[in-house]
């Protein structure tokens, strides 16, 4: 398997961040919200001090109503990519009726873990390694002691649920996109 490469062009830590985390505030949501719109989903960003409609975590947590992804500035990106991914993994069909909570299967959980570390390489200046060291800054645990670990070692089925759900390219370990003809979601 391949390593995930640090983002030779972004520290570890940038100022304003919470907890070391990436922070919306901190890149370009314009970039984000994009790359959500090509799976057919929504970001709306959110006052700063609000509550975060369908927050599941509450406080700065991203949000999930229908299509739509919910976030304030102080929202962690690693946050906002992991909701929105259990939208993305989703049929259309039953995106609609997700409000708050989106699944309660083990495996979609793991899979999203992956798909959210590849949506990072598709914003600019972020990368995978930098939402993996956020994932494990921010408290996600895994068993062989870090996101990375997990991404690079421990994610076999994972990446399988990612590969039949057509979201991924296992030989490249890159997302697909909605534009591309052979994923399912178009």
């Amino acid at each position: 398997m391949h390593g995930i490469p640090h983002h030779p062009d972004l520290p570890l830590e940038r100022e304003g961040e919470q907890s070391g985390v990436l922070l919306l505030r901190d890149i370009d949501a314009d970039d984000v919200a994009a790359l959500l719109a090509r799976y057919g989903l929504h970001l709306q960003r959110v006052e700063d001090g609000a509550p975060i409609p369908g927050s599941y975590w509450g406080e700065s947590e991203a949000g999930l109503i229908g299509t739509t992804v919910y976030a304030r500035g102080d929202t962690p990106l690693h946050s906002l990519l992991h909701e929105a991914c259990h939208l993305i993994v989703l049929p259309p069909e039953r995106r609609a009726a997700v409000h708050t909570d989106a699944t309660d299967s083990v495996e979609e959980e793991d899979a999203v873990c992956v798909l959210q570390a590849l949506l990072g390489d598709l914003i600019p200046g972020v990368g995978a390694a930098r939402i993996l060291a956020d994932m494990d800054a921010w408290g996600y645990t895994f068993r062989l002691g870090s996101a990375a670990a997990y991404f690079d070692r421990d994610a076999a089925d994972a990446w399988a649920w990612l590969r039949r759900a057509r979201l991924v390219d296992p030989l490249e370990r890159t997302p697909l996109l909605p534009d591309e003809p052979h994923l399912r979601h178009s």
